[in-house]
């Protein structure tokens, strides 16, 4: 009990740490805080008015917004393997080596702080959808499942950023991450309706784990029935998490080993 009190208290410091980290970044600050403006703003004004939402009857904000929101935390927690890189190879991880903490919380640091800063990020993206014109109808159960799913994707999405950030040797093959994780929203059915793509492409996006994700987002905020994308959604997420974290820290014990 006592060295499980120790590591909390050290998780806790290291999630203080990453957090400061990107508060001092001003570039990064920016770029967490325009960028989910920018994406809302480019898919209602610039796509929207040529894009129709198929059987849905959507409007294209509300149609969209969902894939928005994944794309807005998803793309922040696909930075985890940068940062996770940049301790390895910058040689913040030598000086940790010499301070009496588990190895586990250095990577569980950076996973839990990805999810405090892009669970925000996607909240100023639901902020500028509202200024546009959206309008939840999300009950208040509504509400407090549309915040765990999109906890629960930015966990996967980080676990899985960290795992590749401790495979590759590089911050730059990190960092191509981050276009894995963008890229499946827009072969789903949340930019435009899966319905409209030719075949390969079609199957694709039904069978991936983005589309029932943002049809369970998309349910839930206009309280609409969920049908069986929500369980389909939380085995995805649940089986992510599960592969990652173990790997994670294996693949962290292994880079760090003397």
């Amino acid at each position: 009990m006592s060295a499980l009190v120790t590591s909390a208290g050290d998780l806790r410091r290291l999630v203080v740490r990453d957090l400061r980290r990107e508060l001092r970044l001003l570039d990064g600050l920016i770029v967490n805080t325009a960028l989910p403006v920018i994406i809302m703003l480019l898919f209602v004004y610039v796509f929207g008015g040529a894009i129709t939402t198929g059987s849905s009857g959507l409007s294209y904000i509300d149609f969209v917004v969902p894939a928005v929101l994944l794309m807005s935390g998803g793309y922040g927690a696909a930075l985890s393997a940068v940062n996770i890189s940049e301790d390895l190879t910058g040689g913040m991880i030598d000086r940790f080596r010499t301070l009496p903490i588990s190895g586990w919380v250095v990577p569980a640091g950076h996973v839990v702080a990805s999810v405090v800063r892009n669970v925000a990020s996607s909240a100023i993206a639901l902020l500028a959808a509202i200024v546009l014109g959206f309008r939840p109808e999300a009950t208040l159960a509504g509400w407090a499942l549309v915040l765990a799913l999109v906890a629960g994707y930015v966990l996967a999405m980080s676990a899985l950023a960290v795992v590749w950030g401790l495979l590759v040797k590089t911050t730059q093959a990190a960092g191509a991450f981050s276009f894995a994780v963008l890229f499946l929203p827009y072969v789903s059915d949340g930019i435009v309706p899966a319905e409209t793509m030719p075949g390969v492409l079609r199957d694709f996006a039904y069978n991936q784990p983005a589309t029932p994700i943002i049809e369970t987002l998309r349910a839930l905020l206009l309280d609409r029935p969920v049908g069986s994308s929500g369980a389909v959604a939380a085995a995805w997420l649940a089986g992510a998490v599960v592969v990652s974290v173990p790997v994670a820290a294996l693949l962290f014990r292994r880079r760090t080993a003397a």
